[in-house]
């Protein structure tokens, strides 16, 4: 039986599996997404109860060779409290990408990182413009790891270099070209070398925001366009749940 002890996780996901257990999908740094049955977590007296919360950091430790294994514990691994309103729903909406767009077994650990460093600015409530500039970030770095992300120095199909001043538009079956007359999002050529270099960087999170929270609104407008699409080409058709969910509250609002 293969046992994992101590590994660093967050809760992705978690649903019903009998009347006292439930089967939690987590992401693990070293393991990238997996199930596990926690048995018995529906029980009031259960130790898991009050520590498979989303949106904060745990270690996990579990066995098996079934395709989903068994949770033997898991204990909070400390650090910032979970966040709330629009940041909660926004954390929900990385985890739903997560959900969808990695395989199982199949470790990222730089994602891990980035998302680890996305739930902390999301528990930090330091104001929408940077809860923006973080989830760009993310949406790139979870784009790239997962394959979905062309290189953005050059143009896809002819390679040819971007020219700095000239406007180029990502879409989900070309990847990077020249904009049309018609299209209504686009970055110039200079916008998205910056981007490649900040992706590159050995802190790609951190220097990927910073690049993305000093671009003019109208740039990071732009840029959530372009990412919506080629995420929701790679999610499937429809609307992810949770964005639907954010739409319908602002909808209210």
């Amino acid at each position: 039986m293969k046992r994992v002890v101590h590994e660093p996780a967050y809760i992705l996901h978690h649903y019903d599996w009998s009347e006292s257990s439930v089967i939690v999908e987590a992401f693990s740094r070293a393991h990238g997404r997996v199930a596990l049955v926690a048995k018995g977590a529906k029980r009031p007296s259960s130790n898991f109860r009050p520590v498979l919360l989303p949106l904060q950091p745990l270690l996990l430790n579990w066995g098996g060779d079934a395709e989903i294994r068994t949770l033997k514990s898991a204990e909070w691994g400390g650090g910032q409290v979970m966040p709330t309103g629009d940041a909660l729903l926004s954390g929900y909406y990385a985890n739903e990408l997560l959900m969808r767009l990695l395989a199982r077994e199949d470790a990222h650990p730089r994602l891990f990182d980035a998302y680890a460093a996305l739930v902390h600015v999301l528990a930090t409530d330091t104001g929408e413009p940077l809860v923006a500039a973080a989830l760009r970030a993310f949406e790139l770095l979870l784009l790239r790891e997962a394959g979905h992300l062309p290189a953005l120095g050059v143009q896809t199909l002819t390679f040819a270099p971007l020219d700095a001043d000239a406007p180029y538009r990502l879409v989900a079956e070309g990847g990077l070209r020249a904009a049309h007359d018609d299209d209504s999002a686009w970055l110039p050529g200079a916008r998205w070398q910056a981007l490649a270099r900040a992706l590159d960087d050995e802190a790609p999170f951190t220097t990927t925001l910073r690049e993305v929270a000093q671009m003019p609104p109208d740039a990071r407008v732009s840029l959530r366009q372009q990412l919506r699409e080629l995420l929701h080409y790679h999610c499937g058709v429809g609307t992810l749940r949770t964005r639907q969910m954010m739409l319908d509250l602002q909808a209210l609002t």
